[in-house]
């Protein structure tokens, strides 16, 4: 089985310790000096890092950092250099009051690519690979992530990006496609589509598919390896930290092996922030190591999940995660893009001049999930006429379409029809599997 670093991945955890806890100085020292966000806490807290930072776990006496502390920093004020240091730009899927963006130095970029190669190549890539990746490409992280991690190990990359389904199939024919990176949710939908184009998959070239972007079951990855002939690994990671890469299986397939070098990990109890013990399930919390643009510390992720610290046969050394078993805050994830329900009603707002009783509902049909907003009738979200009606639906679902990034089917229900728990309204309910 391949290891990209060996060096790296495999080190001892005392090594592994004294790495972590130099990185860790040094990047305190960054934001210390140069982000007038976290230079503020330390000073209310009274906490030198050159003083108060004797091993990894003295982090802890920090406070966490938050996604609304990253969407309030819009667009540069959490950047650790100047503007003409920063050579890349993304932002995050979701739907807060601004986006949380991050920036990339050169070497942040060449740190990217390493660890994204070192995932991939844990999960079965190599030069000799064609890898057709239908992330997105763009603002968000995942697509130019995976490509320029693909692009380090050699392999052939077709940036097919994200839809037409019949066109990837076709793709993945015709360039002979042998990994494909995608939502498992969409793995599932291309086995879908090639069974209705009567097209027998042991003639395709695929032997891996890396998945990730959301929440998923083994029940999903034995779906998508019977069907596509394939082993299939899941992989994490979050646009706040890095983007992919922060950690992914190995075809052992027994949990995501974190990229520790670069990255501080921490399960706390989402409700306490109180720090669990590894196999406990809690929050996951981010420290980078290594970034030099945008480091942040004590990330709260919001996904659930739980470390895992015995030996991987695989040889590597890096401590894992299991599988992301959902949200512990008001998030909600759909084909990949994060979404907070409570943004959605401002945008209602905006077009009917007052705030609606509306509900999000998540389906699945067949494979591919579906976000309905229903909402509930009232004077101002109805007309007598069917076509004053339909432009209303329409203008609403433009507007949510262009807020959040996918499509939402709109419907109008009536008053009071709403599933409520404790006499409210509950704003999300998910009817997938």
């Amino acid at each position: 089985m391949p290891i990209w670093e060996p060096e790296n991945e495999c080190m001892s955890r005392s090594e592994l310790e004294q790495l972590q806890l130099e990185r860790l100085q040094a990047t305190l020292n960054r934001v210390y000096r140069n982000v007038s966000f976290y230079r503020k806490r330390f000073k209310e807290m009274d906490f030198r890092p050159e003083d108060d930072l004797t091993e990894p776990a003295d982090i802890r006496r920090l406070p966490f950092t938050t996604s609304k502390d990253v969407s309030d920093s819009y667009p540069y004020e959490m950047f650790a250099v100047p503007l003409r240091e920063v050579v890349r730009v993304h932002s995050s899927s979701g739907t807060m009051a601004n986006p949380r963006v991050v920036g990339y130095t050169r070497q942040d970029l060449k740190t990217w690519s390493t660890i994204v190669a070192r995932i991939l190549s844990a999960g079965g890539v190599t030069q000799d690979d064609v890898i057709q990746v239908t992330f997105g490409y763009g603002l968000l992280t995942g697509g130019l992530g995976i490509h320029y991690g693909a692009e380090r190990i050699g392999a052939s990359v077709l940036p097919t990006s994200v839809g037409r389904t019949e066109r990837q199939i076709k793709i993945m024919q015709d360039f002979r496609t042998t990994v494909l990176c995608s939502t498992p949710s969409y793995a599932l939908v291309i086995a879908d589509r090639i069974e209705e184009m009567k097209i027998d998959p042991k003639q395709l070239s695929l032997k891996y598919v890396i998945c990730a972007g959301e929440p998923w079951t083994d029940s999903m990855r034995r779906e998508i390896e019977e069907r596509l002939f394939v082993k299939v690994t899941d992989n994490y990671g979050i646009s706040e930290i890095m983007g992919p890469g922060v950690a992914g299986e190995c075809l052992e397939q027994n949990g995501m092996h974190l990229q520790e070098d670069h990255f501080l990990v921490e399960v706390v109890d989402p409700a306490t922030g109180r720090n669990l013990e590894p196999g406990e399930e809690g929050e996951l919390v981010l420290t980078t190591l290594t970034k030099e643009a945008f480091p942040v510390i004590r990330y709260r992720t919001g996904d659930i999940c739980r470390i895992l610290t015995d030996p991987c046969p695989c040889g590597r050394t890096l401590y894992r995660i299991g599988r992301i078993r959902g949200r512990c805050d008001e998030v909600v994830v759909i084909k990949g893009i994060n979404i907070i329900p409570e943004r959605i009603g401002d945008i209602l707002e905006q077009i009917g001049g007052e705030r609606p009783v509306y509900q999000l509902v998540a389906t699945r049909h067949g494979h591919m999930d579906q976000l309905e907003i229903w909402v509930e009738v009232t004077e101002r979200f109805f007309y007598d006429k069917m076509r004053e009606q339909r432009a209303l639906l329409d203008i609403m679902g433009r507007k949510i379409t262009n807020f959040i990034g996918i499509t939402p089917r709109i419907k109008l229900v009536e008053k009071g029809s709403l599933q409520r728990e404790e006499g409210r309204v509950k704003q999300f309910v998910d009817r997938r599997d």
